[in-house]
């Protein structure tokens, strides 16, 4: 399909770059950009092609300002409770879209990624920021409760809920030097590597076998919920047998240099 608000440009084999594109309103999201990334996402269910995927924000201003305030101001207050549920529902569940394609994600950051912004880069697998990152989990300083957007289901588990409950409570910015410390972001590179950095990452994952980096996506996505080690290993066994059968078979990358 033809977008508006998102660029996607297969930048290699294998890579992908998607990029939000609204640089004058900060990248925030409105209801077409929402429906765009609906479609994107969906149609990487099916990608084969494509192994990792850059998230990222255009234009010097910063990654992902969140809603687009000047737009839901005009529009939410004419929405009953049903369709206002079904609006948030779908924005909310972008978050779950991109933890349930199958590459892996590399969120780029500069600069500000602030609500549904935040959200993003917390259901990335792999954050690359800039010293001028900063995340707020800015719903509570709009007069809402500060958990939305699924950043209370990945903040706590990405950073421990001690400094998780202080963010979310307060709306407090997060610098990027405290994310960082807290292991939010794997690497800080000045805003002129950025985009190489998350290249380099993506170049690697895209050396293995495509279908590890997958059972490894979703292996690691089942347990962060799993109610046990044994569940755990369950899951990661599934993984090897499946991947060894198909190495027996001659199918994908070999794997007996390994054993």
């Amino acid at each position: 399909m033809g977008y508006e608000t998102i660029q996607y440009e297969v930048k290699e084999k294998g890579i992908g770059i998607l990029s939000l594109n609204r640089p004058r309103k900060y990248n925030s999201v409105n209801h077409r950009m929402m429906e765009e990334l609906e479609a994107f996402w969906r149609e990487r269910l099916y990608d084969l092609e494509t192994h990792v995927i850059i998230m990222r924000g255009n234009g010097r201003r910063g990654f992902c300002a969140g809603l687009d305030m000047k737009e839901a101001m005009k529009t939410v207050p004419e929405m009953d409770t049903h369709a206002f549920y079904r609006f948030q529902a779908r924005l909310a569940r972008l978050t779950l879209a991109m933890r349930q394609v199958p590459q892996p994600i590399i969120c780029a950051v500069h600069g500000a990624g602030v609500g549904l912004g935040f959200s993003f880069a917390l259901a990335s697998d792999v954050r690359v920021i800039t010293p001028d990152a900063r995340f707020s989990a800015a719903y509570i300083n709009i007069g809402l409760g500060g958990a939305d957007m699924a950043c209370s289901y990945f903040l706590p588990r990405l950073i421990g809920a001690g400094r998780a409950y202080e963010f979310m409570l307060t709306g407090n910015f997060m610098s990027a030097q405290e994310a960082m410390a807290l292991g939010l972001a794997s690497r800080m590179v000045e805003r002129d590597q950025l985009i190489e950095t998350a290249l380099d990452l993506a170049r690697v994952m895209e050396s293995k076998n495509p279908m590890g980096l997958r059972l490894t996506k979703e292996a690691i996505n089942m347990n962060l919920d799993a109610g046990g080690l044994e569940q755990a290993l369950h899951m990661e066994d599934r993984n090897q047998v499946l991947l060894g059968i198909r190495a027996r078979l001659g199918e994908g990358k070999k794997i007996g240099r390994y054993f």
